[in-house]
């Protein structure tokens, strides 16, 4: 294993050091740099190019200078050096330092987007291989598909006319005429009948019910004006959380495994209960705080189960950390709904939320959580236009695994066996069809490292992809060498993930030198 790591990681530098001298001269000879000032009628032109030219080296052959520039990333390998010298863009910037600024602008907006579109996209794949050719099948690949054509300037157009103008204009008054309750209501009925299939009486049994609750909540949303005030409290906390617990024995172990099942309903108690203990310490709130309330949490969902045991204690423990972790989250997000009155009443905010544009709003003041709401206030629509042209790849992908895994023979001998549906998906099949995701998510990586470059500017986020784009336009190689060695370094660190998680996955496959 060892060895095969080096062998990798040595052919991964030697294809960095040629990719990145073709990249630099490509980047160096694609224009002149000092077009500008070259159609200038400043008096002062020639001092501007004599000093552009002394910034960027222009003097200096394009390969010489990649190999000076190659000896200023090679600082970069000591740790703890604080030497790392990746040049200067034309405004005299450190790269590094924009690098910096960037990736965080770039990690701010996508990576929500591309952990939820994963989950989501694999869910839904495998929801579909389990039930092929059914009208949820056939429903879930026309809009995989449907999202997957549309370019995303243009889905990002339309989020930014319904999703943020048009639910600002909703928020002055927020109530919902009892037509469009009842609509919705029914939408989501259909919805509901086709997604839990079966027999006529079952599906007419949940899409009703679906309808009667939606419509009612609805209603109750509307009386109250919920959206401007909005919360969930510990007894819509406590009815989720049981939700979860349900869900997550199901897919851990099964109700079966009725210990599992209890461990989760004791954290579930156990959440409620912290929740009005919480509540003074979060007023305080900071991210590290958050962090280590996260981590806390896992650990006690974690001791719950161990000493609850049963037949299988390391199920009990997961489901039960699980089902933690995601009521913890239930917590949280009232507390960000409890700071959503000031949030909207704020000076800078002028009651319009949702942003349409920028990474936060200028000169805002409030705190953790007044902040952190403006964030993810800017957030929602480039998250939400990514998770839908994004969602498709990993649908299809997911299902297409899934199909041809649950054909093979070890799945009908499992069966055979007398194994449960669950242990038979989840523990046999399931885990084998990950083998493609995980090279698909490896080579999405480093395309999210890189940066959404029409969502970036579509949306005005100052990431690496307008970095990058930015030093192609001036003919300025050294911003594009940083974002090129970040997405390179990057995609080919997750590809040896990649080819390491194989053995994990799937026992059959061996990693050898």
């Amino acid at each position: 294993m060892l060895t095969y790591i080096v062998r990798r990681l040595v052919t991964a530098a030697l294809i960095l050091l040629g990719a990145s001298f073709l990249v630099y001269l490509l980047t160096a000879l694609s224009g002149d740099p000092l077009a500008e000032f070259r159609a200038s009628s400043a008096p002062n032109r020639q001092a501007l190019m004599d000093s552009r030219t002394n910034l960027l080296d222009l003097d200096t052959p394009a390969p010489l200078r990649y190999f000076k520039w190659l000896g200023g990333a090679a600082q970069c390998l000591v740790p703890f050096g604080n030497a790392c010298n990746l040049g200067k863009n034309i405004a005299g910037q450190p790269i590094t330092e924009a690098l910096g600024f960037a990736l965080v602008q770039t990690l701010t907006l996508v990576t929500g987007a591309t952990i939820l579109a994963i989950l989501i996209g694999i869910s839904l794949g495998v929801v579909t291989a389990l039930r092929q050719y059914s009208a949820l099948d056939y429903g879930v690949t026309f809009m995989a598909f449907l999202f997957f054509s549309l370019p995303i300037f243009w889905v990002a157009v339309l989020l930014k006319e319904f999703g943020a103008i048009g639910f600002n204009d909703f928020l002055r008054n927020p109530e919902i005429p009892p037509a469009v309750a009842l609509g919705i209501g029914a939408v989501l009925g259909v919805i509901g009948a086709v997604v839990v299939g079966g027999a006529a009486k079952r599906r007419l049994i949940v899409g009703g019910s679906v309808f009667v609750a939606v419509s009612l909540v609805l209603f109750y949303f509307s009386l109250t004006q919920w959206f401007r005030n909005p919360g969930l409290g510990p007894v819509i906390i406590a009815i989720l959380g049981a939700g979860i617990a349900v869900g997550i024995t199901i897919l851990v172990s099964g109700l079966k495994n009725r210990k599992a099942l209890q461990s989760s309903l004791i954290v579930v108690g156990i959440g409620v209960v912290a929740y009005f203990a919480v509540q003074p310490l979060l007023n305080e709130a900071t991210g590290l705080m958050i962090f280590l309330l996260a981590i806390a949490t896992i650990l006690v969902g974690v001791a719950v189960g161990y000493f609850m045991g049963g037949y299988d204690r390391g199920q009990s423990m997961r489901a039960a950390a699980i089902t933690a972790f995601l009521v913890g989250a239930l917590v949280i997000v009232d507390r960000f709904m409890q700071a959503w009155p000031a949030y909207f009443s704020n000076s800078r905010v002028r009651g319009r939320p949702i942003a349409t544009i920028g990474a936060g709003t200028p000169n805002i003041q409030g705190d953790f959580w007044i902040l952190s709401t403006d964030t993810l206030t800017h957030l929602v629509l480039p998250t939400v236009a990514l998770i839908l042209v994004s969602l498709a790849s990993y649908t299809r992908f997911t299902r297409s695994s899934m199909l041809e895994i649950m054909n093979m023979d070890f799945i009908r001998t499992a069966r055979a066996k007398g194994l449960s549906e669950r242990s038979v998906i989840m523990g046999h099949a399931f885990r084998n069809a990950l083998i493609p995701i995980a090279t698909i998510v490896a080579f999405d990586i480093g395309a999210l490292i890189g940066g959404a470059v029409i969502t970036e500017t579509v949306f005005s986020v100052r990431g690496m992809g307008f970095l990058f784009i930015d030093g192609l336009l001036h003919t300025d190689p050294n911003p594009v060498m940083g974002v090129f060695l970040c997405v390179a370094v990057t995609a080919m660190v997750f590809n040896l993930i990649a080819d390491l998680a194989y053995s994990a996955l799937d026992p059959r496959v061996r990693i050898k030198a």
